[in-house]
């Protein structure tokens, strides 16, 4: 693994959400909702990646912004599956605090940058 904790977080929550598509997928019906959560998930942690080997500030950036926009839409495809029950509570506010993690620290970061703009 990499030093970069960012990094290294998105890489296991998508790791834990491709365990959890697994299991659901081989007990209900495939799901759009479940394709949906595997998409933007797995797409916080490229975008870090593509982010950290960026081109420019500006690549950075915007690549981060990117991750931003698919954590909070991972955020909401949880809070979908828990409410529908689809997904155990206890298992999905698990995966809702990671998420929530990523989406404070990616926040953060990219709010930083946005106001450093030069």
């Amino acid at each position: 693994m990499n030093e970069n904790i960012l990094e290294n977080k998105s890489f296991d929550f998508a790791l834990d959400i491709m365990k959890l598509y697994k299991r659901l997928t081989s007990t209900n019906n495939e799901n759009v909702i479940f394709k949906q959560l595997i998409r933007s998930s797995t797409s916080i942690g490229a975008n870090i990646k593509e982010a950290l080997r960026g081109e420019s500030r500006k690549d950075f950036t915007h690549k981060l912004s990117i991750s931003l926009k698919e954590a909070n839409e991972t955020e909401y495809w949880l809070e979908l599956l828990i409410a529908s029950e689809y997904i155990e509570y206890r298992e999905g506010k698990e995966l809702l605090a990671k998420c929530k993690e990523l989406c404070k620290i990616l926040y953060s970061i990219v709010r930083t940058l946005n106001k450093n703009k030069s």
